[in-house]
């Protein structure tokens, strides 16, 4: 009778283990694959503006200098593995070191060096992005509110306002947030006022967020390259709707942009709202001061 043999059980145990890593990893690379994007830009959402080519850069860049050192670490720690392995007569424990002063110095050195440099190149891709020297041709003042947003065009002295997004789980609810619509290629000038608590601007396709702050003015600019519709949302927990502070960024031709204007002016929306501090709750003819005042007159 011939006689079966059943691998031990830490045999199976190792088998069933790399069975699952097998499987993670499988499933990992199928999520990557169904990640927009590409991996010349580390999978990153789509760029709408020329300032993306730099985050992508960056990122990647990054991410190059990260795998190489993790190659590194493994490769030195399956080397001692391998190399410093038990063998068949070892007795007792391997000499014992205290220390290796150069090995210290060499991963006290070199992280630090690495940590240098990615300061280096992250310090001035954020200048960049942040430089507000440049004279905009777009200049929209963002007001974030619990829960929605408000955006003043200011050079065409007009405004729109956003409600709360009703979130039905229904097709069409994105048609009814609130939509700021931008010129394509030109430069935009986003001023950013908060109402009531902190938010945070963001555009994904942007690849670029920033936080609007009570009393306090930020800016940022971004230079729009394609047209089509890109989501928007706030990126700083702000309250217990905080998930529904949506809205829509629109990119259009110049001609689409100025009828966009005269439709606002057209339902009468002209001049600018008022962008001060005025949670809910202010007693009626409460002294509130305005957070940021465009040049161009303004009337509410």
């Amino acid at each position: 009778m011939r006689q079966h043999l059943v691998p031990p059980a830490s045999i199976r145990h190792r088998r069933s283990r790399n069975l699952g890593l097998v499987g993670v990893g499988a499933l990992a690379l199928l999520a990557l694959t169904g990640c927009k994007g590409d991996v010349a830009h580390g999978w990153l959402p789509y760029g709408a503006t020329t300032g993306a080519d730099r985050v992508s850069s960056l990122w990647v860049g990054m991410w190059i200098a990260a795998w190489a050192v993790g190659a590194l670490v493994w490769g030195l720690i399956i080397y001692c593995m391998v190399r410093f392995r038990r063998r068949k007569g070892d007795v007792g424990l391997p000499e014992q070191l205290r220390y290796n002063v150069p090995i210290e110095v060499l991963y006290t050195i070199v992280p630090i060096m690495m940590v240098g440099v990615i300061f280096f190149f992250t310090e001035r891709d954020q200048s960049a992005l942040l430089d507000v020297s440049q004279k905009p041709d777009v200049t929209v003042n963002v007001v974030g509110k619990q829960w929605s947003w408000d955006f003043n065009y200011v050079e065409g002295q007009v405004w729109d306002s956003g409600v709360q997004a009703q979130l039905t789980g229904k097709e069409g609810v994105q048609n009814t947030l609130p939509t700021l619509v931008l010129p394509e290629n030109q430069r935009v000038e986003f001023v950013l006022t908060a109402r009531d608590v902190i938010h945070s601007f963001w555009v994904p396709a942007f690849q670029q967020k920033l936080d609007m702050i009570p009393g306090q003015v930020n800016r940022f600019q971004v230079t729009t390259r394609d047209r089509g519709t890109f989501q928007g949302k706030c990126a700083e927990l702000c309250g217990a709707y905080h998930a529904t502070m949506l809205f829509n960024v629109k990119v259009v031709s110049n001609e689409e942009y100025q009828a966009h204007l005269q439709r606002l002016r057209d339902a009468g929306q002209t001049g600018m709202l008022d962008n001060s501090l005025s949670r809910a709750g202010l007693e009626p003819g409460q002294k509130i001061e305005q957070q940021y005042v465009p040049n161009a007159k303004a009337s509410n």
